[in-house]
């Protein structure tokens, strides 16, 4: 039976098309930039599915009678598949790892540098008819901490080194092979010291809120918080508290929950927040290798041409 993907976008279509390779598996395209309507429907007749950005609760999955795999492009399924619902139904969920570590890494460095510097402020300030010269960060001679270090956390961790900053790094499981300078420090440590402090950690449902309210108040005054993983893994309310306390002096947020965010999540209306649409890992090379992998996993998976 053959596959599907389910919500291929105008931009994807051209890299989609670039990455296929003669004796690869048909796979129908639908297009869809936003939420498709009846997926039950749309996925009548495939067995397998690439999602890029659809949601499937357990009620949907529950309709889909036929599918018996959904290709995730990225790392964060969990964020839009009921995936224990999937489980229960049969329904193997994959997920590409790596495709991007490079690219979210330099989003994350970028989005340190813009907090630092202040440069979202002063930018909505001079557009409104302000001048205001802010007195930012400088990166050298600091600490940047690291929160989950895999491949994107040890790509921020060589950015930082190529910067001059030093680097702790906190992992939930050791990584001896990480060859970073810091790596297995204390999360205590990370926290405490951090003069920038960056989560790159997987969610998981043994890491969903995993930087609660009491952790986030164990950070370093005035440190810079960047998030480039998953929403969920931080109680955001506890952070925006801390951000209009000052205790956090800046946060740099990729991720949310829901996305787009709802228009009165309090970091929006917060002037120390520097926000960018969970677009980390959106370059066309980072693209083109999740696709690749996408097609390569529907091959593997025996979908029949």
């Amino acid at each position: 039976m053959p596959a599907i993907f389910l919500d291929c976008t105008d931009d994807m279509a051209p890299l989609w098309q670039a990455v296929q390779r003669p004796g690869d598996p048909a796979v129908a395209v639908n297009m869809s930039p936003g939420q498709p309507a009846d997926i039950p429907a749309l996925l009548a007749g495939y067995d397998t599915c690439i999602d890029d950005h659809s949601y499937f609760d357990a009620a949907t999955l529950s309709r889909c009678a036929g599918l018996r795999r959904i290709v995730f492009l990225g790392t964060g399924a969990s964020s839009f598949i009921d995936v224990a619902a999937a489980e229960r139904l049969g329904i193997a969920v994959d997920t590409i790892k790596g495709y991007g570590d490079t690219t979210v890494a330099e989003h994350t460095i970028t989005l340190a540098m813009a907090a630092a510097r202040g440069v979202a402020r002063m930018d909505r300030e001079i557009r409104a008819g302000q001048w205001r010269q802010i007195e930012g960060v400088q990166l050298s001679g600091k600490t940047l901490g690291i929160i989950g270090l895999g491949g994107i956390g040890r790509e921020v961790a060589r950015m930082a080194n190529g910067l001059g900053m030093k680097v702790l790094a906190w992992n939930r499981t050791p990584v001896p092979d990480a060859a970073v300078p810091g790596a297995g420090a204390a999360l205590d440590d990370v926290l405490g010291q951090s003069d920038i402090l960056c989560l790159t950690l997987a969610l998981t449902e043994a890491t969903r809120g995993f930087l609660d309210g009491d952790r986030l108040a164990r950070t370093k005054s005035g440190v810079i918080f960047v998030n480039t993983a998953r929403a969920d893994l931080v109680d955001n309310a506890a952070l925006a508290r801390l951000l209009a306390s000052g205790h956090i002096r800046h946060a740099a947020i990729d991720v949310f929950s829901p996305e787009p965010p709802l228009p009165d999540d309090p970091l929006l209306s917060l002037p120390n927040v520097t926000l960018s649409a969970h677009a980390g890992f959106m370059t066309p090379e980072a693209t083109m290798t999740m696709l690749r992998r996408a097609l390569d996993i529907v091959t593997a998976a025996g979908i029949q041409r």
